[in-house]
């Protein structure tokens, strides 16, 4: 197998097959990663052209009290724990009107599996009420919310269908269905670090069941822990497919976005934490894994974005030369992935991510949520609220 055929393959927009992106990721010389790089780069011209976009917006975790013990969790607690949170919808609205008056258009909304989260007895009308509190004050922001695994819990817990939880969420205002929960779709793996969660087959039967109900959803990836580098392209196929059934069936939802979420582990548990061996995620690596995914994702998932909160704000910056065109949200505040560790930073202002993006000598452009750009950047207000 040559480099530069498996890279012309790529660039001429044919899907790579497992072996191929295995051998990319494979390559270790500086030469032939810069090359891959190089290859990543004129992909996302082609696709995507030059113009960065960013999105204005705040992430609102409801609660961190939950059923499950993910080994790269520290955001969890149960309930009475030191640190163990659960916000009611006044101090929900609170947050949200900060978010509306420094300029956000989208909420990303999710939390823990709190078993005590219920109206009624019901595990649905819980989260039914979170959005129409949210929607009734802020009709016009987009609800970016409620992961595959917090869809199979609350069918879990209430013995509804996958397709009565979304459809029902999507009837009081949630816009698209985060694609985390994913790690890395490979059972083997996440009877490792995720046991209790949903197997690979339900996430991606609960996404390509959204895109089929009309919810639109992202797609990430838990990287640098204990995968292999088949695995990692193992999981890149099957998004890959997802995304081709969306397309070939001609669902007007699919996956808007691909993430890569490189491992923190400062302060994750500690079973995790020594098998990885390494605090922080390691650049290179996630560079050349990023790199290597918008060549094998090819024309199906055309918005790539790093994790600023993961690798600091010059590390996703370095991304946008690895095939990535979008530099992701504000966020205005984070938790899950502050907690395990990670030193990015809990919020970034507009002018931040715009100064970032401008010192690639790129444009940039503010966009909604599903990538629609804007005609004007949304001026950055003081913060209200921290």
């Amino acid at each position: 197998m040559k480099l530069s055929g498996v890279l012309d393959k790529a660039i001429a927009l044919h899907d790579l097959t497992v072996e191929e992106g295995i051998f990319l990721l494979e390559q270790d010389q500086s030469s032939a990663i810069e090359a891959i790089r190089q290859a990543a780069e004129q992909m996302r011209r082609s696709l995507c052209g030059e113009t960065v976009t960013y999105v204005v917006n705040r992430n609102l975790n409801f609660t961190n009290i939950c059923e499950q013990h993910c080994h790269f969790c520290a955001f969890r607690r149960d309930a009475g724990d030191d640190g163990a949170f659960w916000l009611d919808n006044a101090q929900l609205l609170e947050k949200a009107t900060d978010a509306v008056h420094r300029g956000a258009t989208e909420i990303c909304m999710q939390g823990g599996l709190n078993l005590e989260a219920k109206i009624n007895g019901r595990s649905l009308d819980y989260y039914l009420d979170l959005v129409r509190s949210l929607k009734k004050a802020f009709p016009q922001l987009h609800i970016h919310a409620f992961s595959p695994q917090e869809i199979e819990f609350i069918a879990r817990e209430d013995q509804l269908s996958f397709a009565d939880v979304i459809l029902a969420l999507k009837n009081v205002g949630v816009g698209s269905l985060p694609g985390t929960a994913a790690e890395v779709l490979d059972d083997q793996i996440r009877r490792q670090i995720c046991p209790e969660k949903l197997n690979t087959s339900t996430w991606l039967k609960i996404v390509g069941l959204a895109h089929a109900l009309g919810m639109m959803t992202t797609s990430t990836m838990l990287c640098g822990h204990i995968e292999t580098i088949e695995q990692q392209v193992k999981h890149l196929e099957e998004v890959r497919s997802l995304q081709k059934i969306a397309v070939k069936k001609n669902y007007s939802a699919k996956i808007s976005e691909f993430i890569l979420l490189p491992f923190v582990g400062q302060d994750a548990p500690v079973v995790l934490r020594k098998k990885v061996g390494r605090d922080q995620p390691d650049l290179n690596k996630t560079l050349h894994l990023t790199a290597v995914s918008r060549l094998f994702l090819g024309r199906w998932i055309t918005n790539h974005q790093p994790s600023w909160v993961k690798l600091g704000l010059a590390g996703a910056t370095e991304a946008l030369r690895w095939g990535c065109n979008d530099l992701g949200g504000t966020l205005m505040e984070e938790h899950i992935t502050t907690m395990a560790g990670a030193q990015g930073g809990t919020c970034l202002t507009v002018e931040q991510l715009q100064k970032a993006i401008a010192n690639l000598g790129r444009p940039y452009a503010e966009r909604t949520t599903l990538y629609k750009k804007l005609d004007k950047p949304v001026q950055d207000l003081p913060l209200l609220i921290s």
